[in-house]
């Protein structure tokens, strides 16, 4: 090569090292991606979930980005499919992916050793497998702010207070009516050992993903054995075909009692007034009234919003999607903090996890108290201080929040969760990681 070819291969060389610069600079972002379905059975409320996902990524965006960072957020849809979701989070998964939240117990059973192999954090805010929470058998899973199990032991207070006491709920009996799949299936050792303890009986109704609308038969047989509460864990069309059969035999609406992912608006209005009185869990607030909501308003004014328009925002599982990105973000802020102001690996956010601390103090910095609970994550205990569960009534209109933060059992499900993960660990070979 002669000196003008080797002069002009240096030039080139330049050209494309600039070019790459500006590549990586112009790339200055953190991967935030969503599984959604806005398609299927589900997308009545999985469509709300990830408009609200959507928005806080975008308002986030539209204030400079995380000290800087901005945030990428593909979308994948797969319809509440765990096959789909598993290619989905294939597709999405990057170095610099902060979390995965897949929005399914389903796809978060199929991706655990996955995401373990990867790296990446998965985040099931309130779902997934509830012994995740042992963080030093599952280091990849985060479920606080409550698991399923912790949720079913608010629900069980709940209906002792109601009654008086614990005490009371002896010879009681209930029915829990449940999705037949992982999600609806991960209750249920949790409700078994308390009908043991407390001394009530408990009938299971499963509900086949096929035929959810098809529940008459359900029904009639709970109209016969007449229970003295029935327990949802549902989700989609299971949840309004619930209720408006529950409407249908006349039973007591305020002692049919949903978990958190069987009350929203979907769920009730189809029923009409025969809806009215359902009681359901939720750990975030309900309605507008809260200052993020104002600044959401500025996106939507100027045609950023993801959602058509600002009056169909604000709903049960719109404001769930807000706290999910909300929780993520500030985990991607926290380990910034260690690592610096830059695009983050998921190994690095997960540091940023198991050192989260999100108090009363910084929840209303971003507008939203009330709307969410505080959490403090430690590498050892994933499910975080567990505030327990609210519960929300339905009154034909709205949902209101009819109680403060009923309580779980913590200690009740400790062991239980210490067992699970025991046994997990055993089966996959898992040597439990050193937390001090």
């Amino acid at each position: 090569m002669n000196m003008r070819n080797i002069a002009l291969s240096i030039v080139a060389a330049a050209v494309v090292t600039a070019g790459l610069t500006s590549v990586t600079v112009a790339q200055n972002k953190q991967d935030i991606p969503a599984l959604v379905y806005r398609t299927g059975a589900y997308a009545p409320g999985g469509i709300h979930l990830a408009n609200g996902i959507s928005d806080y990524m975008k308002l986030i965006n539209s204030q400079g980005g995380v000290n800087g960072v901005m945030i990428n957020h593909p979308e994948c849809d797969y319809g509440y499919k765990t096959d789909r979701g598993v290619e989905c989070y294939d597709r999405l998964r990057t170095k610099t992916t902060a979390a995965i939240s897949p929005f399914s117990t389903g796809v978060t059973y199929a991706i655990l050793e996955k995401a373990a192999q990867d790296e990446i954090p998965v985040f099931t805010m309130g779902y997934g497998r509830t012994s995740a929470a042992k963080g030093t058998i599952f280091p990849w899973v985060f479920n606080f702010p409550a698991t399923y199990w912790s949720q079913a032991t608010s629900v069980t207070r709940y209906i002792s207070y109601r009654e008086g006491g614990m005490d009371k709920l002896k010879g009681k009996r209930f029915v829990f009516i449940y999705l037949d799949h992982p999600y609806g299936k991960e209750p249920i050792p949790t409700f078994e050992a308390m009908s043991k303890k407390f001394g009530f009986t408990f009938d299971k109704y499963p509900v086949p993903t096929a035929s959810m609308t098809e529940q008459k038969s359900i029904w009639l047989q709970i109209r016969r054995t007449r229970p003295d509460y029935a327990i949802m864990w549902g989700w989609g069309a299971m949840n309004s075909t619930a209720v408006k059969e529950a409407a249908n035999i006349r039973f007591k609406m305020e002692n049919f009692i949903g978990n958190w992912w069987s009350g929203a608006e979907p769920d009730v209005i189809p029923a009409g007034d025969g809806a009215i009185g359902y009681v359901a869990a939720t750990f975030n607030g309900v309605g507008k009234n809260y200052p993020i909501y104002e600044q959401l308003r500025g996106l939507y004014d100027k045609g950023q919003g993801t959602a058509g328009n600002f009056d169909e925002v604000g709903n049960v599982l719109y404001s769930r999607g807000l706290v999910n990105s909300a929780y993520v973000v500030e985990a991607v802020r926290t380990v910034q903090a260690k690592y610096g102001n830059r695009p983050l690996t998921g190994a690095e956010v997960r540091w940023g996890f198991e050192n989260l601390n999100i108090t009363d103090a910084r929840i209303k910095e971003l507008g939203l108290t009330g709307l969410m609970p505080a959490v403090k994550v430690t590498c050892e205990n994933h499910e975080g201080q567990n505030p327990g569960a609210y519960f929300q009534q339905w009154d034909g209109k709205k949902w209101t929040i009819k109680t403060d933060w009923v309580p779980a059992m913590v200690d009740f499900v400790k062991p239980l969760i210490e067992q699970d993960a025991a046994q997990y660990a055993k089966e996959k070979g898992i040597t439990p990681r050193n937390c001090g």
